[in-house]
């Protein structure tokens, strides 16, 4: 059986043998861990998780689904027909830690779910763009910096590991990969909700080239608080995850 890779799903199959036992090696959960492999694909990087008793592995692809449980029937109840963006990660009682090559068309929407359940998810490996994985480790400063940029940055230590050229992949994408590391910070919580703190990211970024002075007033009721006068003059790259913290923080107070 040979499974074809979809455009409409954003696949890009890997099959350079060298590349997946590294992306693995990088990511050593504990033993009992809890893991989901998202988008298992042709189960290059599955074979080296199987050894995990609680490894599970997801994807949308029927035609995928259908060649793992004939590749692996002694495993077939650890492959599931699921869609990880519709699991309710807050039901979990463990912690679940991820590794996918990430179907490019969604990465974004998989990252803000992480932080959504960041209490949840200690670590993370994930194959991506280039240019989402530099977007993702950006600490400021620069055109990449933006709203996962600070979300993820609020939680998570971010780091690129290698980068992984277009012909390790079936069909070979346009652009080159990166792997990438998510590992929880000493963070526990926020000053503030995790919803107005992504909102307030999320609205700033989304005009910016505009200084904060004007942005603000579409989340703020009334005068914008004294406290907050220190960034009303920047643009939202020029402020560090520390910085949108303190900033949510004068804002609620």
């Amino acid at each position: 059986m040979v499974v074809k890779a979809k455009k409409r799903l954003g696949q890009h199959f890997l099959h350079d043998e060298n590349v997946a036992k590294k992306v693995v090696d990088f990511f050593k959960p504990p033993r009992e861990a809890f893991i989901f492999e998202i988008g298992f694909g042709t189960g290059v990087l599955t074979k080296y998780l199987l050894e995990y008793p609680n490894a599970r592995f997801l994807d949308i692809d029927k035609e995928s689904y259908d060649y793992i449980k004939e590749k692996y029937p002694q495993h077939s109840s650890k492959f599931l027909l699921q869609d990880f963006l519709k699991l309710d990660l807050s039901e979990s009682e463990q912690p679940v830690y991820l590794i996918g090559n990430l179907p490019y068309n969604i990465s974004s929407q998989i990252f803000f779910r992480i932080f959504e359940n960041h209490d949840k998810i200690p670590c993370a490996v994930f194959m991506v763009q280039k240019e989402v994985a530099q977007r993702l480790a950006s600490d400021g400063g620069d055109k990449e910096y933006g709203i996962l940029s600070v979300l993820l940055g609020v939680y998570y230590d971010v780091k690129i590991l290698f980068d992984v050229s277009r012909g390790a992949f079936n069909p070979p994408p346009k652009v080159t990969s990166s792997v990438i590391k998510l590992e929880r910070n000493e963070t526990l919580s926020l000053p503030v909700d995790d919803n107005f703190f992504k909102t307030l990211v999320k609205t700033v970024f989304g005009k910016r080239r505009k200084m904060l002075r004007n942005t603000l007033k579409e989340i703020v009721s009334g005068d914008i608080p004294e406290c907050a006068n220190v960034y009303l003059n920047l643009r939202p790259e020029q402020l560090n995850v520390n910085d949108f913290v303190k900033l949510a923080e004068c804002l609620k107070a």
